[in-house]
Parts: structure tokens; sequence; C-alpha cells
């Protein structure tokens, strides 16, 4: 896809319905909302994720984060907790996208892709024609204990440019993104989507001084004269 110069804003890890409204506030487009997961930060129960997504506006997206890889968890998943998206963190082991979309009309899939060197662009590519979106993310699904998101750090953009220029569909990035480097990664990959836990906390809790950077960041790149 052609590069966008004012992403949308996806906040991950939201844990209330405080943290969402925040997040909504700030021009969030996206909420992220984190099931069980081997590591990493920002899980929360399924009983509350459903809370959330119940009360977030029609036109803000909800992303249920499921580490499940089999069709029939993941429907049942997403079923349980009411998001408009489902975003796999890991890859689909047993089962088909085809059957999701059976399954699960209207709903939303991206699939993560863990960019841990060139090979990231072929599993990117393989995935594309059978789902609405790719998160570009800096896991790393081969170790003893999963990384599978919430890393807070940066992958190889190169690699994740070539993604979004051969990928038919919309890119979002994450890892390691700040209000301070956030305009470097829209001149290096031009992503459609930006996603982000770490880089708006401080002490593990939503921090409104620096959600409010990141999209004002954000806002103002895309002002300086760039495409939307």
């Amino acid at each position: 896809m052609e590069a966008t110069a004012r992403p949308r804003v996806k906040i991950c890890c939201i844990m209330s319905v405080e943290e969402a409204d925040l997040a909504v506030t700030a021009g969030a487009h996206a909420l992220g909302l984190v099931a069980a997961m081997p590591s990493g930060p920002g899980v929360i129960a399924d009983d509350r994720i459903a809370a959330i997504a119940r009360i977030v506006p029609p036109a803000v997206a909800t992303f249920l984060l499921t580490s499940h890889q089999r069709a029939e968890d993941i429907v049942r998943h997403q079923r349980a907790v009411g998001t408009s998206t489902v975003q796999l963190v890991d890859r689909l082991a047993h089962g088909t996208y085809g059957e999701l979309r059976a399954a699960l009309p209207g709903i939303k899939l991206v699939q993560v892709i863990h960019v841990t060197g060139p090979e990231a662009v072929d599993d990117a590519l393989a995935a594309a024609p059978d789902v609405d979106g790719l998160l570009l993310d800096s896991g790393n699904p081969s170790l003893a204990v999963k990384e599978l998101g919430g890393t807070g750090r940066r992958h190889d953009w190169t690699v994740s440019r070539e993604i979004r220029e051969r990928a038919p569909i919309p890119v979002f990035l994450a890892g390691g993104l700040t209000s301070e480097n956030v305009g470097d990664a829209i001149t290096a990959v031009g992503p459609f989507g930006l996603d982000l836990c770490s880089g708006v906390r401080t002490d593990g809790r939503l921090d409104s001084g620096k959600l409010t950077a990141f999209v004002e960041a954000v806002g103002g790149y895309g002002g300086r004269g760039g495409r939307a």
C-alpha cells in the first residue's frame, strides 16, 4: 500500500474503562485489549475486556489480542468478549482464516508478524490475502517463553517498510514507539497505523501527558505537508 503521512493511532494494553476513556478522549482510533499471554504487559481478564469493549464508541475499533492458535478457540474467545477486531499475536496453527471469517462475520482480522529478520516479509505476504491488516511487532515466538508483543523494542524498520510497500492491505507498526521517534517511524515506514503500549505509560499506568504528546506528534507530522 501507499505510505500514510498521518497514521491512525492504536493504544494497546488498555486495562480499565478509565484508561479507555482517556485514550479515546486523546484521539485514539483503536484500543488494544490484551488477553492471556505467555509473557508481556497489559494482560486483563476476559470479563474486563468485554466490559471495556461495551463502552467504547462505535467509531473506535476494539482489538482483542489473543494468543490462541486454533480457529475454534479464537472464535469462542471473540464471541465471549465482543470486540470489533481480532488481533492474532501468534500463527494460526489449526484451522483457517476462512473458518474465522465464516464464524465471525463483520469482525476484522489482523495478523501480527514479528519482525525478527528478512523472513518476516514472506510471512507477511503469505498472510495478507486472508486478513484485513498486518501488525508488525518486535516479539519472538521462537523463545522458550514466547514473546508475542509488549517488548518496547524497535525492530528493523527497513523490513517493515518493504512489507508496507508490498502488502495490499493496511500495515500497523509497533515496537518501541514514542513521541520522540514517531516522526522517524512515519518517514521510514509510512504505516497505516501506529501501535504502542509502553511508550505512553509511566510505572505501568497510562500517562495522559505522554499520550497527548504522542497523538500531537503524529498530528503535527501529518500537518507538515505530508500526504494523508
